[in-house]
Formats: C-alpha cells, sequence, structure tokens
C-alpha cells in the first residue's frame, strides 16, 4: 500500500499520467480499496509469454474477485450502499473481461504498478537526487520494461485499429458492389415499358444517388483510417528504434565490454538471459508491426484510394526492414571468444549465439556458421564494405559448425569445439613492431532466413583481437598487446586501435585486475606496490603516488623499451612476478607473507631498525621472476649489523625446495617482518619430514637449503649469495634420485659400490 499512497501525493503531470492508467478495463476505485492486496501479490512471478502459467493468472483473478466482493459486503450506511453496488459491479465486469484470458490481468497490473513505481521514482529524484529506485529493481531495466509495456499496448492498438479498418473496408466493397449492381440494373431498364421504366429508375437513382454519397463519404473515412493508423505505426516504429538503440547500442555494448575486460582478468561479463529476453520481445515486437503494415498494404492495393498513404507505407516497410536487419546482424554474437594468444598446430573453441533465433524460427533452416582468420587491416576492410571475399590470412581446420537449437534454454548457438590454426600469413610489420604485435581477428559468418525466406541476412561478427605466436617464449609479449588492447580500447573503433599513451592510473588498474586474476587473489596491488611500479617504469625514486596521477606511460615504455640497466621490459618483469607467484607462491601472497615490490634500499630502512634474524620476501630487480629473502644480522668481517640478500630463486628452484621448506631450512632466519615468528607463517606449508623406509627397505635422502656466512667464498661484497653452485647440485641430486637404480651410479661414479 506504500506505493498507492505515494502516488496519490503526485502533481501535475505525473498525476494526469498516473490517472491515465485506469478506466473500464481497470477502475481506478479498484486500485484504490485494494491497494494494499495488489502490492502484496506476487505479479512478477508470472512469465506472461508462458501460458503454462495461465492458471497462477487465474487464481489471482479469482483472488481479486473474492476481495473485491468481500469488500463491498462491509460496505454500511447510505453512502456505503452506493459503494456496495459499485464494487459489485466492478468484480462482475472484471470477471467478465479477464475470465478467459487472465493473463491479460496480470499484464494490466504490471503495468499499472510499474508505471506507478516509475512516476513516483521520478518525483522522488526530482526533490532528492541520488536515492535509488523504489523497489530493489535497477531503474534502468524498470525504464526498459516499461517502455515494452507502452509499445505492447501500442501494437494492441494498432492491431484494433487494423481490425476495424479492415471491416470498413470489407463492408465498403459489400456495397460498392452493391452501387456496382444498381447500375447494371439501371442500364437494363432499356428493355421494359416506358412506364414501368420510369418507375423503377426513379427508385433505383435514388438508392444509387444516396449510396454514392454514402461511398464517397465512406471512402475519405477509409483513408483517414489509412492515414491515422500509418502515423501510428511511424510511432511505435520509433519507440521501437528507440528501445532497440537502449538494448543493443547500450545494454550488449556493455556485456561485449565486460567481455574484453574478463579477458584481462575482470569479472565475468554475465549471462546472456536477460539481453536474449529483451531482444526476444524486440523480434516479436518488430515483426508483429511488419505484420500489420503488410497487411495494410494488402488492403490498400484491395482496394486503391488515391491519396499518400501508399508512399508512408513505402515508407514503413523500408523503416521496419532496416529495423528487423539491424536487430539479426547485431544480436550474431560471440558468447565464448576464441584464445587471444592463438598458439598455431594448437586446438581451440569458441561459440556464437544468435538471440533472436528462437523467436524468428531461423533453427528451422539450420544455418552454418563459418570461421575465417584475417589480418587487421581486412578487418578494417570488411568494416568499410570493401570487397574482401575469400581474403583470410591463414587456414583454421575444423572452421564450419551447424547452429543448433536447444529447446531447454531456447539458444540458438554453434560450438566450434575442435577448431586449429594450421598456418599464418603475417603483413609487412611497421618500425620497430615485432610479430607479438600484430593483430589478427577470428570472422564468424553465416546467413540466416527471416519468416519463410521473406528475409535473408547475411550477417558478420569479429572475435576479439588474436595474436599468433608459434613458440611458447612469444607468449609473454603476445600477452602484453593483448592487455593493452583490452584495457584501452573504446567501443565502435577502427580495427584494432588503441592509445599510444594512456594515464598511469589507467594502467595500474589494468596490472591490479591481471594480477589478481592470475594470481587468484583478493589481495591486490596496494597503492605503495603501484608507487614502486611507477618508480620502475620511469626511473622516479618519488614516493609521493600524486606525483604519477597525471603521468602518461606510452607502449612503448610498456613491452618495447628494455627497463635501464636490464635486458627486459617493465612487462616481462611484472608477467615474471605474476607467473612465479601463480605457479608457488599464491598462498603466500594471500597470507600476507611476501611484501614483493620493494627494491634493496627500502629493505634495508626497514630491516636496520629490527631485532638481528628478521627477514622478509621481495622481488628481484635483477631477474625476471625472482624472488629473494633479505634479512638483517652480524656481519661476521666488522663489527657491525647489515642487510643480507640471498641471490634470488625462480620458478626451477622451486620446483626442486619449496619456499617454506628453504626458510625453514634458514636456521637464522627468525622473524618474518615486522616481528613473526616464521614457524607460525610458513609451518603449515613445509613438507615433513621423511624417516620411514620406501618401498625396497631404503630411506629416501632430502635435500635442504645450506647458506654458509663465515668465511663463505660466496658471498659477494655486497651482502648477497651466490647460490647458483649449490643449486647446480641440488639439480644433479634431484635428477640423480629419479633416475632408475641401475643408471644411478653411472651419472656418479666415485660414490659406486664396491664390487
Amino acid at each position: 500500500m506504500a506505493l498507492w499512497i505515494q502516488a496519490q501525493q503526485l502533481q501535475g503531470d505525473a498525476l494526469l499520467q498516473m490517472q491515465s492508467l485506469y478506466g473500464q478495463h481497470f477502475p481506478i476505485e479498484v486500485r484504490h480499496y485494494l491497494a494494499q492486496w495488489l502490492e502484496a501479490q506476487p505479479w512478477d512471478a508470472i512469465d506472461l509469454e508462458n501460458q503454462q502459467e495461465e492458471f497462477k493468472a487465474k487464481r489471482l483473478l479469482d483472488g481479486l474477485i473474492q476481495e473485491l466482493q468481500k469488500k463491498a459486503e462491509h460496505q454500511m450506511g447510505e453512502d456505503g450502499f452506493l459503494l456496495k453496488i459499485k464494487l459489485g459491479h466492478y468484480a462482475t465486469q472484471l470477471k467478465s473481461s479477464y475470465d478467459p484470458c487472465p493473463l491479460e490481468l496480470v499484464r494490466c497490473v504490471k503495468h499499472i504498478l510499474y508505471t506507478e513505481q516509475r512516476l513516483v521514482q521520478e518525483a522522488s529524484n526530482a526533490s532528492s537526487p541520488g536515492s535509488g529506485p523504489v523497489d530493489g529493481t535497477p531503474q534502468k531495466y524498470q525504464q526498459i520494461n516499461q517502455t515494452f509495456e507502452e509499445l505492447r499496448v501500442m501494437t494492441q492498438d494498432t492491431e484494433n485499429d487494423l481490425r476495424k479498418l479492415q471491416h470498413s473496408q470489407e463492408y465498403f466493397i459489400i456495397q460498392y458492389q452493391e452501387s456496382l449492381r444498381i447500375q447494371a440494373q439501371l442500364s437494363s431498364l432499356a428493355s421494359i415499358p416506358p412506364a414501368e421504366r420510369v418507375q423503377r429508375e426513379s427508385g433505383l437513382q435514388s438508392r444509387k444517388s444516396t449510396l454514392e454519397v454514402w461511398l464517397t463519404r465512406e471512402a475519405n473515412t477509409l483513408q483517414k483510417y489509412r492515414q491515422e493508423l500509418a502515423e501510428k505505426h511511424q510511432r511505435t516504429l520509433a519507440l521501437l528504434r528507440k528501445q532497440q538503440t537502449v538494448i543493443i547500442d547500450d545494454e550488449l555494448i556493455q556485456w561485449k565490454r565486460r567481455q574484453q575486460l574478463a579477458g584481462n582478468g575482470g569479472p565475468s561479463e554475465g549471462g546472456l538471459d536477460i539481453l536474449q529476453a529483451w531482444c526476444e520481445k524486440l523480434a516479436d515486437m518488430i515483426w508483429q508491426n511488419r505484420q500489420q503494415i503488410r497487411r495494410v498494404e494488402h488492403l490498400t492495393q484491395q482496394l486503391p484510394i488515391p491519396g499518400p498513404t501508399e508512399e508512408l507505407l513505402t515508407e514503413l516497410n523500408g523503416i521496419v526492414t532496416d529495423i528487423i536487419s539491424a536487430l539479426v546482424t547485431s544480436t550474431f554474437i560471440i558468447e565464448k571468444q576464441p584464445p587471444q594468444v592463438l598458439k598455431t598446430q594448437t586446438k581451440f573453441s569458441a561459440t556464437v549465439r544468435l538471440l533472436v533465433g528462437g523467436k524468428l524460427n531461423v533453427h528451422m533452416n539450420p544455418p552454418q556458421v563459418k570461421a575465417t582468420i584475417i589480418s587487421e587491416q581486412q578487418a578494417k576492410a570488411l568494416l568499410k564494405n570493401e570487397n574482401t571475399r575469400n581474403d583470410s590470412s591463414g587456414e583454421i581446420l575444423n572452421n564450419n559448425c551447424v547452429m543448433e537449437y536447444h529447446q531447454t534454454t531456447g539458444t540458438l548457438s554453434a560450438h566450434f569445439r575442435t577448431m586449429s590454426l594450421k598456418r599464418i600469413k603475417r603483413s609487412d610489420r611497421r618500425g620497430a613492431e615485432s610479430v607479438t604485435e600484430e593483430k589478427f581477428t577470428v570472422l564468424f559468418e553465416s546467413q540466416f532466413s527471416v519468416g519463410g525466406n521473406e528475409l535473408v541476412f547475411h550477417v558478420k561478427t569479429l572475435s576479439l583481437p588474436v595474436v599468433v605466436i608459434v613458440h611458447g617464449s612469444q607468449d609473454n609479449n603476445a600477452t602484453a598487446t593483448v592487455l593493452w588492447d583490452n584495457a584501452f580500447s573504446e567501443p565502435g573503433r577502427v580495427p584494432f586501435v588503441v592509445p599510444d599513451k594512456v594515464l598511469w592510473p589507467q594502467l595500474c588498474e589494468a596490472l591490479n585486475m591481471k594480477y589478481k586474476s592470475e594470481v587468484q587473489s583478493d589481495r591486490g596491488l596496494s597503492e605503495d606496490n603501484l608507487v614502486f611500479l611507477a618508480q620502475k617504469a620511469f626511473s622516479s625514486s618519488s614516493n609521493n603516488p600524486e606525483d604519477y596521477c597525471n603521468m602518461t606511460i606510452s607502449w612503448s615504455q610498456f613491452n618495447r623499451e628494455s627497463l635501464p640497466g636490464r635486458n627486459f621490459t617493465f612487462w616481462q618483469w611484472f608477467d615474471g612476478v605474476i607467473e612465479l607467484m601463480k605457479k608457488h607462491l599464491k598462498s603466500h601472497w594471500n597470507d600476507g607473507a611476501i611484501l614483493g615490490f620493494l627494491n634493496k634500499q627500502q629493505a634495508q630502512d626497514m630491516l636496520m631498525s629490527k631485532p638481528n634474524g628478521t627477514f622478509l620476501l621481495r622481488f628481484s630487480d635483477s631477474e625476471i621472476g625472482g624472488i629473494t629473502i633479505a634479512w638483517v644480522a652480524e656481519n661476521p668481517n666488522k663489527a657491525e649489523r647489515m642487510v643480507w640478500n640471498l641471490m634470488p630463486f625462480t620458478t626451477k628452484d622451486f620446483s626442486i625446495r619449496s619456499l617454506a621448506d628453504r626458510i625453514s631450512d634458514l636456521n637464522h632466519l627468525l622473524f618474518l617482518y615486522p616481528n613473526q615468528p616464521k614457524e607460525e607463517v610458513f609451518s603449515r606449508y613445509c613438507t615433513p619430514p621423511n624417516s620411514k623406509a620406501v618401498g625396497d627397505g631404503y630411506v629416501k635422502p632430502e635435500i635442504k637449503q645450506v647458506v654458509k656466512v663465515e668465511n663463505d667464498p660466496m658471498l659477494d661484497t655486497e651482502g648477497e649469495f651466490d647460490l647458483e653452485e649449490t643449486m647446480d647440485m641440488a639439480r644433479q641430486v634431484e635428477e640423480f634420485l629419479r633416475q632408475p637404480m641401475e643408471t644411478q651410479w653411472s651419472v656418479f661414479p666415485r660414490f659406486s659400490p664396491a664390487p
């Protein structure tokens, strides 16, 4: 009842709009006296397109009649007597109107409640900007649903007018034929006697004159009906086009953008069920209006009456064909994109879908979809409608697939399961551009017949940009190209234009999204982490985040030019960190055990104020995908404390022995910065000691991390330990232990047993 109370407070035009919702189809008195009951019923739970739910609608209709009768019975007094009669009359009237079609009652009440909600919300927003919808439904969705209801009412109105026009025209033709019959009778009077002829001729002429006056007047009326109907169709098509623009150019484009960002690790783009439902409603209403216009054309041809209607109908036919063409071609989409880094000779999959396939019965003649790989230049030419027939930049195996209709979901889609790029033809590259910067796209195309071959559409859709590689070593740079394109491309661009420079905060957002997705962590990059990355990208020493807010970073700085003093780019270093984390250190990052994004000087400043044995983990500046342990301890050669740094560990090292085991092995590491005992942080990840005999009765040997501090020749002057020698031996031992017993001693002959 809260909604009705608010609706009664509407003023001006909003109040008039609210009042116009009511009439004989649903009296406003029923809304007023049954407000609480009406607002409490599950109108939205009934699917108006599902005839099987008619029994639910019938229950609501019966409930409404009972409530009205109950309300009428409780009226007392003189005024109550009149209201009792009126409410009883409304109960009979509503039962008579909606008993044959109870779903129409649901449609009517939903329309009323939706409109009231919209009017109340608009009034509320005008007085207090920023407030949310009356209920939990997004206002945008409410507006779309409201527009569909308006379109339904308009389409039903033109259908009613069309029937009236048809009946009027049929009666006109009957009367016109009657006039022809009278004319024939007049012509036949010449053969009868004059006296009789005069008498009969007078009567026939009178009837003919009266009929001709009526026919003239009725012809003008029919022309007026046609003109008014055509103008109504104009308004309906204008609203249909506007609604289609909202759904296709706003909602579907936003879904595609979310799909693109999901390629960078963003949230899932979400399902297509709501979009498909909207597109199917559009298709249904467009087709209904098209059929109505065709019927008007048929009536016009059946009874030509001079006037502007014929020209207007031709225009309407062109408009409705354009609208449905735009709908079909725009709703042929890629539901599951092919991989954006595509390796030759490797299987991959993709799924395309037509959102209006079920509604337009495209599946009655299942179309075939073909996939072709084309270059960036070919994609540009395609969008300019230049002739690119049979042009491709490679050969895809298993690139044809028939679309299948899935009855349970009502979806029409083609699932390419085992495509493979056999070969690729590259274009001439520009300047410093490498093969991993060259973009291709997979073109999906098909042909759909609609309305029993009345309309045939050739449809095409392009995948997100694809970078083709032939070796895994190219994956890193190809991923950089894809990440930059996904993050910074704009809707409606020329393929595949992206800005050469972007603001640093924009790149930070993309890097954070990618990092969290790959490491599968809710712990993203902190402001301090991003400052560290900015220092690396710009060779800056500033610790102030504000200094980087308006700075731009170019593609060359991102992944073409090497960092100062290094042989790798900014992205290659960052991607190395991601690979290390997701393969070996994910749990430690999620626990907060890895600070990571620190340079050597920052680590030293942090550790020197802590007790000996305090350590932290930071990513190596000098090696891709490396992490080092820095700790504070006494310098055995001098009477002072200093910070030591182990040579970086990489993925190769952690495949032999885990980080937790290595830290456990090193007894001089006591506290994880700032003050956590290392056992509390790492012990649950350590490998349990294996002291039991295995299979053949032997005890399995173990590898342990050892670092010698005193007089160790591997200690450099900067307090770094070179573990290459010890790690090489560890790898040899690991390989030795993996070999069959009979070949182990041949590898290490000095350990061979005595004969």
